[in-house]
């Protein structure tokens, strides 16, 4: 049976990434948003402290590369593991900076695709690289089987052809997963992941994106000119299978999307948080014993905030603990992505209200975790895409059937 409590082997975790955020990375914070593009040194340190505890075994899912689903036999009893303790500790990181946490070296959303599809040998091989992740192309949009960049095998090779745009670490990390199509003709069921070296002859980073939030971490354009790739570098099997479609790809995002979700429910607790501490400043009391329309319009404002908040916290989670016990989580992945990415822009943007000038203002971290949290309702599938895929899976259509 689910239980959505904290478990208690990952307190300890959770309570160190609080610390973490709280005194190595809120005080960067505002530096690092007005330096853009800048790399914050001080993550190598913290980078290094996340390997230890891995190698060392003591920290399970102390990142986002922590999310592959393992052998384990579903019905062995229930697990709490590495996909519940990473979107907990990630969470707890962005409470600190959601730009910041995205910077994390060898802790990109490629490390995830490497972990999600990854055979034995690449996890082996791939082990200690920073991964960023490369899917959207200028005219894809949203939909992740319109991309048009293509992988010719040639020998013992694949060559890489196309454009990648919003590139999250792609400048700083030391290799790029990049989906490709391995025959057009063939559709969604072609698409496959490779990952490509930093270095690697015809890999080019064009430019850096200036953007509204999460300026901390390096947004990059990539181009791909008969760029030569090892076989070997394809995530996952090589063969085309008509029939499973576009599931191998996203298993990747079954295990992203809750992810993203956490980064937006900690960005949207930190905002509660001190807007708490700014109304209790100002004399206004949250009583939760009392009805909401006998109490002060930004009390009840408040308490309807922290009820969407958890809807959104409790989506994450469930998706996260389903992929542990190794249960299908597509449903639950894109519910958590939506809940959680809708709730992060509505929270944070409401506390700027609530908090007035000073939520307006850069006297506050308001304001800029307003910006930051735009994101998270738009990168791995837009609010629309995840209502979208969700409408599918209630209603049993595919995605021919219900565009």
């Amino acid at each position: 049976m689910i239980n959505l409590e904290t478990p208690k082997k990952h307190r300890a975790l959770i309570d160190q990434a609080h610390q973490v955020a709280m005194n190595m990375l809120r005080p960067i914070s505002r530096k690092y948003d007005r330096a853009e593009h800048a790399y914050p040194k001080e993550l190598d340190m913290l980078a290094a402290m996340i390997d230890g505890l891995s190698e060392s075994g003591a920290s399970e899912g102390a990142g986002a590369t922590g999310v592959r689903r393992d052998g384990t036999d579903a019905k062995a009893g229930v697990k709490n593991g590495a996909n519940l303790a990473s979107v907990q500790s990630v969470a707890e990181m962005c409470w600190g900076d959601t730009g910041l946490t995205l910077s994390m070296p060898r802790q990109g959303l490629g490390n995830s695709a490497i972990a999600s599809v990854a055979n034995d040998e690449q996890l082996e091989r791939f082990a200690g690289t920073w991964a960023s992740m490369a899917i959207t192309e200028p005219s894809m949009g949203s939909d992740s089987a319109a991309l048009t960049t293509t992988a010719t095998k040639d020998g013992d090779e694949y060559v890489l052809n196309g454009e990648k745009i919003f590139v999250t670490s792609g400048d700083r990390s030391d290799s790029v997963v990049v989906w490709a199509s391995l025959d057009k003709s063939l559709g969604r069921a072609a698409i496959k992941s490779f990952v490509v070296t930093k270095g690697t002859p015809g890999m080019k980073v064009e430019r850096l994106e200036h953007k509204l939030g999460i300026r901390a971490s390096d947004t990059a354009v990539i181009t791909f000119t008969d760029c030569r790739v090892p076989a070997e570098n394809l995530l996952g099997s090589p063969e085309v299978d008509v029939k499973a479609g576009f599931a191998g790809a996203m298993a990747t995002f079954d295990n992203t999307r809750p992810l993203v979700a956490s980064m937006a429910v900690g960005c949207a607790r930190a905002a509660l948080d001190l807007t708490r501490e700014l109304l209790e400043e100002a004399g206004i009391v949250i009583d939760y014993d009392r009805p909401a329309n006998n109490q002060h319009a930004a009390a009840a404002r408040f308490i309807q905030l922290e009820s969407d908040w958890e809807a959104g916290r409790l989506l994450t989670m469930q998706a996260a603990w389903m992929a542990d016990n190794r249960q299908p989580n597509s449903l639950e992945a894109s519910m958590a992505k939506a809940k959680a990415g809708r709730v992060g822009s509505d929270v944070t943007l409401s506390c700027v209200e609530l908090a007035g000038s000073i939520g307006y203002s850069e006297t506050e971290l308001l304001e800029k975790w307003s910006r930051d949290s735009k994101i998270l309702d738009i990168f791995e599938g837009t609010q629309q895409i995840q209502q979208l895929i969700i409408a599918r899976r209630v209603l049993g259509l595919s995605s021919a059937e219900l565009k």
